[in-house]
């Protein structure tokens, strides 16, 4: 029996690992099927707390990982397929294996969806972004394209003009599905531009960095092409959360519900990291909240034991 099992190796898992670990609970991590999480997509990283120089992400993630290793962090390759409460603890089938565990932290995150157009992977992290506030400051000076037409897209679009000259706001239909205070904004702004009626069929670029983007129009079918320097997609983010339905408390869009503490609605399942945040999606949130969930965590094991 374990004391704890985090669920995910991004910044949220490593976090609440490092903290039950310094706690001697002795956690075992497991790490699903995108080790290092969303950071591992982010070449630099300029606001995590503490690197004024920036920092890689992966090479941030691997710091993380090695801290946590240190303090006696058992990890587990693989991904959990299965979830079940069985009285006063849990159960998590990786593969073949079955762990019990009287604790559990889910910091599983919340995958980007991504466009799945030619050259798109190629250019992740090289002009290719999910993540506005994340990458906005790179484009300074600069012309790019945001993908979408809900909150988010409408969101990013008004961040990034902050920093670019040109925001290219390109949306599949004739109208935006964003809040009418959404809309009004980016038609108010001078430097966003709506692409109506188009999809990108294609990323362009130069072996090092996007140049460029391929779109048609999906009414008369026409293909055109346009220079960018950054293409954003913004057409959402998808909870992992799968082997929780039925068993843990989920919203309409399928992230978990925890309260101001973490908790979620079991007792000794704690929720870290973008898997239940459909807001911020910050790493230095997603630290915070692994931190959270990990002495919540261990304040369960204490009263257990009393």
């Amino acid at each position: 029996m374990e004391n704890v099992i985090i669920l995910g190796a991004g910044i949220a898992g490593y976090t609440a690992a490092i903290y039950t670990a310094r706690a001697n609970l002795k956690p075992i991590l497991i790490g699903g099927p995108e080790v290092g999480g969303q950071l591992t997509l982010t070449m630099e990283v300029e606001n995590f707390p503490g690197f004024p120089n920036g920092v890689q992400g992966p090479e941030l993630m691997q710091m993380m990982r090695k801290q946590a290793e240190k303090f006696g962090t058992q990890f587990i390759e693989g991904v959990a397929k299965r979830f079940d409460a069985k009285g006063d603890h849990y159960e998590i089938q990786v593969g073949e294996q079955v762990l019990q565990a009287q604790t559990v932290i889910v910091a599983t995150g919340a995958s980007a969806k991504w466009l799945e157009v030619p050259s798109e992977q190629q250019y992740k992290g090289r002009g290719v972004s999910t993540c506005a506030t994340c990458d906005g400051f790179f484009y300074r000076g600069k012309e790019v394209i945001v993908v979408g037409g809900g909150d988010s897209a409408c969101e990013e679009s008004l961040f990034l003009t902050k920093f670019a000259t040109k925001v290219t706001l390109v949306h599949r239909r004739d109208q935006l599905r964003a809040s009418k205070i959404m809309q009004d904004r980016v038609f108010k702004n001078e430097k966003i531009k709506v692409l109506w009626d188009h999809v990108v069929e294609e990323v362009l670029g130069d072996g090092k960095h996007v140049t460029g983007a391929k779109f048609k129009h999906v009414k008369t079918g026409q293909v055109t092409e346009m220079k960018t320097d950054g293409i954003f997609s913004a057409i959402g983010h998808v909870p992992n959360t799968k082997i929780f339905e039925g068993k843990l408390e989920l919203d309409e869009k399928g992230y978990l519900k925890t309260d101001r503490f973490m908790h979620t609605n079991l007792p000794g399942v704690f929720g870290a990291g973008d898997v239940q945040d459909i807001k911020y999606r910050q790493a230095v949130t997603a630290a915070g909240t692994g931190c959270q969930s990990a002495m919540e965590a261990e304040k369960y094991l204490e009263n257990l034991e009393n």
